[in-house]
C-alpha cells in the first residue's frame, strides 16, 4: 500500500521559516519524480517545486530563491526547505510522486499525500 504522509506544516509570520517534510513507504520511491503541491481555498492546485529521481530541479517563478526541494532516498524522504515566507504562500501543501519522468503537473503524479497545511499572517 503506498503512503505518502507530510509533516511541518504550522502557522508562522512573514519572512519565517517551515520545512516540510513527506514520507513514503509502499512503492520503489527513489526510482520516481517528488514533487511539492499547494492549493488556496478557491484555487486550483498548482506546482510548487519537483525533483526526479536523477536530481533535476524545477521550481515555480513564485518561489524560485526562498524555497529548497531535496531527497533522501535511504530515508524515502523528501523535503521542502521554505524561506522568507509571504501571506501569499498559505496553502495546502501537497506531496506527490510516482512520475516516471520529471513533471511539475499535478495531474502526472499519481500518489498523493493528506496534505499540510501552511498559514503565513502579516
Amino acid at each position: 500500500q503506498v503512503q505518502l504522509v507530510e509533516s511541518g506544516g504550522g502557522s508562522v509570520q512573514a519572512g519565517g521559516s517551515l520545512r516540510l517534510s513527506c514520507a513514503a513507504s509502499g512503492y520503489s520511491y527513489s526510482s520516481y519524480c517528488m514533487g511539492w503541491f499547494r492549493q488556496a481555498p478557491g484555487k486550483e492546485r498548482e506546482g510548487v517545486a519537483a525533483i526526479d529521481r536523477g536530481g533535476i530541479i524545477r521550481y515555480a517563478d513564485s518561489v524560485k530563491g526562498r524555497f529548497t526541494i531535496s531527497r533522501d532516498n535511504a530515508k524515502n524522504t523528501l523535503y521542502l526547505q521554505m524561506n522568507s515566507l509571504k501571506p501569499e504562500d498559505t496553502a495546502m501543501y501537497y506531496c506527490a510522486g510516482g512520475r516516471q519522468g520529471f513533471s511539475l503537473y499535478s495531474a502526472d503524479f499519481r500518489y498523493w499525500g493528506q496534505g499540510t497545511q501552511v498559514t503565513v499572517s502579516s
